[in-house]
């Protein structure tokens, strides 16, 4: 069972590793200019369009949720179809956020309040990366695909050609092109859309013998467009909770100014670290649980449960010394911003709690999925939004200012874990017995 699940695992790592990589390197380029505004102008455009396709989230989770139950099955009609209806919804999502950037845009820059020179350069990211939408989201319905069919390696594949791709476009426009925050922009629209296409060839080259039992029936089956929509729906909400924390987090930031605006982002970029390795193992909850329950496989099932979670403690140890011994040379990576890096010593205290905090909720959201058990998800996401995080952050904002805003995340990611540990008995184990 370890062999599957690091088989897995590891190329999940590795493709998410490349994610917050290259983050931390826009960052330090940014963080090498001559202002700390271009931090913050990528931190609010950045965070407008983690809101907008953290929105689509749910299109990844429950595609692969329901395809590794179907793969499972053997049930290969539908595993097509599912695939198809991802695509479906991907690209009316897509068409929809292009159709209405000028009101998203609007709506967005008059919630998030930062001064005058970093919003005129988000607005300028915001205007060229919405153009990206139909390939980022169509990859998050590829991807889900690829996981729900125990295939982990393209994913791998697809991500590390799209970030490597995004570190190359960027270092282009910002050192050549001689552009800022605006060529950062450019440089994700075109690696994201390289990405959609290689995930195109990828699934014609090793899976169009699939289309064989391609069924425009079972494609709109009405009781399994109906399931799709109910767990989608649920995984929505879910999704949106954590959209409103980390919106909530960083419009507090750039509330407060521009120089802890720049201290938050860069020492999110510690939780963003730990939070993609961790999800390695939570995507591969997502294959093997729902493979395991199509199966009914239950006792496997159980199996890779407790040993996800011994797998889970080995990596968060390690994460929690290096930021305890190294978390001040990380910061010299990434900016040379005498101001920032003073600013950012005091906090570094709350990442040390990130990752035995948070590993805990990471990969229970990978058995939830896996399990399709998308009411849990929600419910214990909106118990640890809106009965822990506002909470917190209302009764210490006054008293520890930025301090409160970190204990309040951190007692957030305690909540989540701690509520789907106590309904997993009802959401997952109740499946086996």
């Amino acid at each position: 069972m370890n062999k599957k699940i690091l088989r897995l695992a590891i190329p999940n790592i590795i493709s998410n590793i490349t994610i917050p990589l290259v983050g931390m390197v826009d960052l330090a380029i940014l963080g090498h200019l001559e202002s700390e505004i271009y931090i913050g102008a990528i931190a609010i455009g950045g965070l407008i369009f983690n809101v907008l396709y953290w929105g689509f989230g749910f299109l990844r989770m429950g595609t692969s949720g329901f395809t590794a139950q179907a793969y499972g099955k053997r049930d290969f009609s539908e595993v097509t179809a599912l695939l198809g209806r991802a695509l479906i919804v991907a690209l009316g999502g897509a068409a929809f956020l292009i159709i209405m950037n000028g009101p998203i845009g609007w709506l967005s820059f008059k919630v998030i309040n930062g001064s005058q020179e970093v919003e005129a350069l988000a607005r300028e990211y915001y205007n060229i990366r919405i153009f990206a939408a139909p390939a980022t989201i169509g990859l998050y319905a590829l991807t889900g695909w690829f996981i729900g069919m125990q295939n982990t390696r393209f994913p791998m594949i697809i991500a590390i050609v799209v970030n490597v791709l995004n570190l190359v476009f960027n270092l282009y426009f910002i050192y050549v092109a001689g552009m800022k925050s605006d060529g950062v922009a450019w440089g994700t629209l075109l690696a994201q859309y390289s990405g959609l296409i290689l995930g195109i060839f990828l699934f014609w080259r090793y899976y169009r013998k699939l289309l064989k039992y391609w069924s425009t029936k079972v494609l709109l089956q009405v009781d399994a467009i109906k399931r799709f929509f109910l767990v989608n729906r649920d995984i929505f909400i879910r999704t949106l909770c954590l959209i409103f924390v980390f919106t909530f987090f960083t419009s507090q930031s750039a509330a407060t100014d521009d120089t802890i605006l720049a201290v938050n982002t860069i020492l999110l970029q510690f939780f963003m670290l730990f939070s993609f390795v961790a999800d390695g193992f939570a995507y591969a909850a997502e294959a093997l649980i729902g493979r395991f329950i199509g199966a009914k496989n239950y006792k496997a099932m159980l199996r890779s449960i407790r040993l996800l979670f011994m797998w889970g403690l080995f990596i968060s140890i390690p994460f929690t010394v290096a930021y305890a011994f190294w978390g001040d040379q990380f910061l010299f990576i990434l900016t040379d911003n005498a101001k920032v890096i003073e600013a950012s010593k005091p906090y570094l205290i709350w990442i040390l709690f990130v990752p035995l905090a948070g590993f805990p909720s990471f990969l229970w959201d990978g058995i939830y999925i896996g399990a399709t058990a998308s009411k849990g998800m929600r419910n214990t996401m909106l118990i640890a939004t809106f009965l822990v995080f506002v909470p917190v952050f209302f009764a210490t904002r006054n008293s520890m200012e930025n301090h409160g805003l970190w204990l309040a995340l951190i007692l957030f990611l305690v909540a989540r874990g701690a509520s789907q540990t106590f309904l997993a008995k009802k959401h997952i184990y109740t499946k086996a017995s």
